[in-house]
């Protein structure tokens, strides 16, 4: 795992809610309302991170894809918004319990990512890295979802710095911890490994409308 900045308040207490099971008493419905269980809507976009907000200029700016892949590719900034641009609408559920709908996302598709590297056979799962640091997994099913991209604008306007700008992941039906923020590498790996936070007691796949907040 790349090295992470010290512990911030934040990460302390979301350390300590996993330990706790914080949140986690809410049942899931019996059908797939659109606000997950325990999550309250707001209208805002609030900011979380590990304490600290890399200024990452697109000159400078990378998105490697590697591990089991065919092709390994590495993008520039020019390289990656030639790519077919995408646009969706989705929702943002984070396991802090609030939950924000009808964003508007351009970016490029992650399933015309996977088609530039072209997954091997063995490959199941993707490790996703921030150039803060951090690092999550989700099953390459999850990441290669209809609606996943990687994000450049919210919207309607580049994507700031401080909600993972110039590039975030965004998984629309996995918990927001997921779509990690910063992007710079993505690998293609044999099985699902944990990341930070899930080392950290949170779940391995991160559904909300199973409140799959804690492993």
């Amino acid at each position: 795992m790349d090295d992470l900045p010290p512990d911030s308040k934040l990460t302390r207490s979301k350390r300590r809610w996993a330990e706790e099971h914080k949140f986690a008493d809410a049942a899931p419905p019996a059908g797939r309302e659109r606000l997950p269980p325990g999550q309250h809507l707001v209208t805002n976009w609030p900011v979380l991170d590990l304490g600290q907000t890399p200024d990452i200029a697109t000159a400078r700016w990378r998105l490697e894809l590697g591990g089991l892949v065919e092709r390994p590719v590495t993008l520039d900034w020019a390289g990656f918004t030639a790519l077919p641009e995408t646009r969706s609408r989705s929702d943002i559920h984070c396991v802090t319990t609030w939950s924000r709908y009808d964003n508007d996302w351009t970016g490029v598709s992650t399933r015309d990512l996977l088609d530039l590297a072209q997954p091997r056979a063995e490959a199941q799962a993707v490790m996703l890295h921030g150039y803060d640091g951090y690092t999550t997994n989700v099953l390459l099913a999850d990441f290669a979802a209809a609606d996943s991209l990687v994000a450049h604008a919210w919207q309607g306007k580049p994507l700031t710095r401080e909600h993972g700008g110039p590039a975030r992941l965004v998984i629309p039906h996995l918990y927001f911890w997921k779509s990690a923020k910063w992007i710079r590498r993505i690998d293609l790996i044999a099985r699902d490994t944990p990341g930070f936070w899930e080392v950290n007691g949170y779940h391995l796949r991160g559904d909300p409308w199973k409140a799959e907040r804690y492993g």
